[in-house]
C-alpha cells in the first residue's frame, strides 16, 4: 500500500507555514496525495477547482467515528446536487477503511493517512489527554475547501450530532455565493 504524501512547493503559503500554525478561512489548503479506500489514490490535484469537505475523525469503527460516517454518507446526494464532495480521513489503512465501508454501508470517500501527513498539515494531529494520560491523536475537524483551492470554513472539536448538517448548510451557501 502506498503511503500518503503532503505535496508542496516552495511558494506555496500552506507549505511554509508552521506545523504549530492554525489553518483558518482564506488559507490555501495543503496539497496531498493519499491512498483511499478501493485501492486507489485521491489528490487535492484531481480536486483542483471543485469544492470538497475534509472531515477528520480518529478511527473507523467506533461510536463517535461512524455515526459521523453515516450522517454524512445519508447527505452525500445533497452534497452531490451542490458539486460538493465529501472526504473522511483518519490514520487508519485503506484496508480498514473497505472494511468500515461495507459494513455500514457508507458512500464518503475515507483517506487512508497513515503517516499523518494531512492531519499534521491540518493541524487535527494534537496532544490530547485522557484520564490524565496525554497521546498524540486526531482532533475531530472539518474543513469545507472551496473552488479556489481556500479553506472556506473551520470545524474544530466537533460535536457529532448535528454537524454533517450544519456542514451541508455552508456548503450550500458557499456554493449560492
Amino acid at each position: 500500500m502506498k503511503k500518503g504524501t503532503l505535496v508542496t512547493k516552495e511558494t506555496d503559503k500552506a507549505a511554509a507555514m508552521p506545523q504549530d500554525t492554525i489553518l483558518q478561512a482564506g488559507d490555501p489548503a495543503p496539497a496531498f496525495q493519499l491512498p483511499k479506500n478501493g485501492d486507489d489514490t485521491l489528490s487535492s490535484a484531481a480536486l483542483k477547482n471543485k469544492a470538497y469537505v475534509l472531515y477528520f475523525y480518529p478511527k473507523d469503527d467506533t461510536s463517535g467515528c461512524t455515526r459521523e460516517a453515516i450522517d454524512f454518507s445519508a447527505l452525500k446526494p445533497k452534497f452531490d446536487a451542490i458539486g460538493v464532495s465529501i472526504i473522511g480521513v483518519s490514520p487508519d489503512n485503506a484496508i480498514k477503511h473497505d472494511k468500515f465501508i461495507k459494513k455500514h454501508d457508507l458512500s464518503v470517500e475515507l483517506l487512508a493517512d497513515e503517516e499523518k501527513t494531512l492531519s499534521t498539515a491540518y493541524g487535527t494531529w494534537v496532544e490530547k489527554s485522557m484520564y490524565g494520560r496525554k497521546y498524540m491523536g486526531v482532533e475531530r475537524s472539518t474543513f469545507l475547501i472551496g473552488t479556489d483551492g481556500k479553506i472556506a470554513q473551520v470545524w474544530r472539536k466537533v460535536k457529532v450530532p448535528g454537524h454533517a448538517e450544519a456542514v451541508l448548510q455552508a456548503a450550500q451557501e458557499l456554493c449560492a455565493g
